[in-house]
């Protein structure tokens, strides 16, 4: 199944809730899984994003509506980014 890295900013909006309810992050994540994708990994990160996740989903859609939908509701700003694993990458220039 295609993989992609998801950059997630928190707005001012998502910086309060996220202190008022911290369960919340999981909720989003059970969200994610109820449109069709999964969060396999995800880290806290300091700087520019404040959360990295790795995120796997049947096609570029399934991303696409997660990424909308979570972009939706006004507490954090996303980007997804396809990623090509490297043996693939390679054995294209084969």
């Amino acid at each position: 199944m295609p993989t992609y890295l998801m950059l997630t900013t928190l707005t001012e909006k998502g910086v309060q809730t996220l202190h008022a309810n911290p369960d919340r992050l999981r909720e989003v994540n059970r969200d994610v899984e109820e449109m069709g994708a999964k969060v396999l990994h995800q880290w806290a990160a300091l700087g520019e994003y404040d959360f990295v996740n790795i995120v796997e989903a049947p096609d570029d859609m399934t991303i696409a509506r997660v990424s909308v939908a979570l972009g939706a509701r006004g507490s954090a700003k996303l980007e997804s980014l396809p990623l090509i694993p490297v043996d693939e990458l390679l054995d294209s220039f084969k």
